[in-house]
Order: structure tokens, then sequence, then C-alpha cells
């Protein structure tokens, strides 16, 4: 058994001003999606964002503070304790924080299927690292998400991005060439991406 207050967690600003705060990976679970959320630069506290991509189902539960939750159309004014459920992954949400001590706890997972964790934690998780233009940290990262998933397409095709930008060409177009085989919609993406511009007229890569 583990614990830990919401506060130690990790503490990760995004650019969009939320805290995200990663409690799916401060305990290693990985029989559901859960994660915290807390105002950061901005009032901001959930991203506006569907689970489409996804498909998941979510419910979030407001631990402290007071926040107004956007589903939709709809606005909901939420205070410690409330729930709020959604259950149409199509429906565009979203949350700001009405308190400076507001805080969020989001559970979620694609009904029917047994949970896979979301490459958008390691997006989150690298951010920093990729502002500050870390790279060794950036791939490391990527990395550790691809030992669980090696033939996660997306994973692969960022990874390529991040490798280009530290100026490993090899790896980088191993790993583009490796997403397109899995999902070829990446040649695409790959030809406009200024992610690769230091290996966009390399003759070896993948993307016209």
């Amino acid at each position: 058994m583990n614990t830990a207050h919401i506060d130690a967690l990790d503490r990760h600003e995004m650019r969009d001003g939320f805290v995200w705060r990663p409690v799916r990976r401060r305990f290693g679970i990985k029989a559901f999606g859960v994660n915290a959320y807390t105002p950061g630069a901005t009032k901001q506290i959930v991203e506006e964002h569907t689970e489409s991509q996804l498909g998941h189902e979510e419910v979030y539960l407001v631990l402290r503070g007071r926040i107004r939750f956007t589903a939709g159309d709809d606005e909901h004014e939420l205070s410690q304790g409330q729930l709020i459920f959604m259950r149409d992954p199509a429906l565009k949400r979203g949350a700001v924080a009405l308190t400076d001590d507001a805080a969020v706890l989001a559970v979620g997972g694609k009904p029917g299927e047994a949970y896979e964790i979301s490459a958008w934690e390691t997006w989150f998780a690298a951010a920093r690292f990729v502002q500050a233009e870390q790279w060794d940290e950036v791939i490391a990262l990527h990395n550790e998400a691809l030992a669980e998933r090696p033939d996660h397409a997306p994973l692969l095709y960022n990874l390529a991005c991040m490798e280009a930008r530290a100026g490993r060409r090899d790896n980088a177009i191993a790993h583009l060439k490796r997403s397109i085989e899995l999902e070829p919609k990446w040649a695409e993406h790959a030809a406009k991406d200024t992610d690769f511009a230091s290996i966009s007229a390399d003759p070896d890569f993948p993307a016209a």
C-alpha cells in the first residue's frame, strides 16, 4: 500500500496554464487511468478537450475549492466533494478554477476494453523537457513508454520528432519509418512537420 498527498505529487505546468499531477504514474497503476489537476499560471484546471480519440468515459471529483466545469454548452459550478460524469467521449469539456486552492481528480477508461496507458501521459511528462530542449530526458521518457507498447505508432512518431531535433538522424528515420509502417497517415504529418527540418531533405526520409 502507498499513500501520497496531492501537493506532494510531481508538478507539471502545461502550456495552457493548468498543472498536471500524475497519480497513475506515481503509484504505477495499470488497471485504470487516474490523474489530478490544480491551477497554475492561469485559472484553467482541466484543459478543453474531448475523448473522441480514446473513447473514454470520465468522472471528475472536486477534491477541494470550487471550479466551473463546461460540458458542451452547459456550465456547472462544482465544489468540494461534487462529481461530474462524462459518458459521451465526443462532448467537449474543460474547467476553470474559481478558487486558488482548487484541485480535481479525473478517472477514465474505455467501456468494454482492458485499460491501456495513454500516450498523452508521456507527452505531458516530457513537456517541460521539450521546452528546455533537454532531449536526453525527452527521449528516455518515450523509450520507457515504448518498452510497454513497442508498436504504438503515435509514440514512435513523437520519438522520431524529438530525435530529429536532437540531431539523432539514424534513430529518427528508423522510428519514423516504423510509425508509418504501422499507421501510414504519419507520412503526411511528417512531410509538413517542422520537427523534421534537419532531415527532411535526407534521401532516406520516408515522408513525401
